[in-house]
């Protein structure tokens, strides 16, 4: 199983956990930026499909890479911190080869700084192994689940989509699987990360890449506007 299959079953589980948790209070008064916007997002066509992935573990990093703090993390996470643009993953419960867990991955965002993403749920437990990989040491670990929602964008015209939006080179030769940026994206502020290539297996019906975008939950209609009118023309 690939890792972008692994995010997209990921993906599916969450929001069955989601439907299964009638009754427990604090579940169901959850609700994402961009809940009253599904049936707006599903209605994309024109080789491109959209769909919110809320609620997701999100953990700033901060550490020296080159510290002792930096090779504790990277030896809790089980992972070498990524260098400038690029992400690396970890399968969390991996047995013998048989994918047993779920997807950590970790994005680079400057010289000393990561955003570190797993499922929903994952949160508590992600800053207690970071806390105490950094320990007393120089660094710091910041629950920012709450500061972004994600979008995952695929099929044939997604890299088309998003370069209308944003002045980096996204063709394959450039930017592929594994790789991400923050940039300027239709005037609000985006990450950028692309999870699955050109013809990724785990990318469902369409073929095509398939991206993340990451931004504030503030600007979560505002990009809902902008994405689907920019995709309008591709269902001409």
């Amino acid at each position: 199983m690939t890792v972008e299959s692994q995010q997209s079953q990921q993906s599916r589980q969450s929001r069955q956990s989601q439907q299964s948790q009638v009754g427990r209070p604090t579940r169901d008064l959850r609700r994402s930026p961009l809940a009253h916007r599904a049936a707006d997002l599903a209605a994309v066509a024109g080789g491109v499909e959209l769909l919110e992935l809320p609620f997701q573990s999100m953990v700033s990093l901060r550490v020296d890479p080159h510290s002792e703090v930096a090779a504790r993390v990277e030896q809790a996470l089980g992972l070498t911190l990524p260098p400038a643009g690029r992400v690396a993953d970890v399968v969390v419960g991996e047995v013998e080869g048989v994918v047993a867990g779920w997807v950590r991955s970790v994005l680079w965002l400057g010289p000393d700084e990561w955003l570190v993403v797993g499922p929903d749920g994952d949160t508590l437990d992600l800053v207690t192994l970071l806390d105490e990989a950094v320990g007393d040491g120089p660094g710091s670990v910041v629950d920012v689940s709450a500061n972004r929602d994600t979008l995952v964008i695929s099929g044939p015209r997604a890299r088309d989509l998003l370069e209308k939006g944003c002045t980096l080179d996204l063709h394959p030769r450039t930017f592929t699987a594994g790789q991400c940026a923050q940039t300027t994206f239709a005037r609000g502020h985006g990450l950028i990360w692309q999870t699955g290539a050109e013809a990724s297996p785990g990318a469902g019906p369409s073929v095509g890449p398939v991206y993340r975008l990451l931004f504030r939950g503030s600007f979560a209609d505002y990009f809902a506007d902008w994405l689907t009118d920019a995709a309008a023309e591709f269902a001409v």
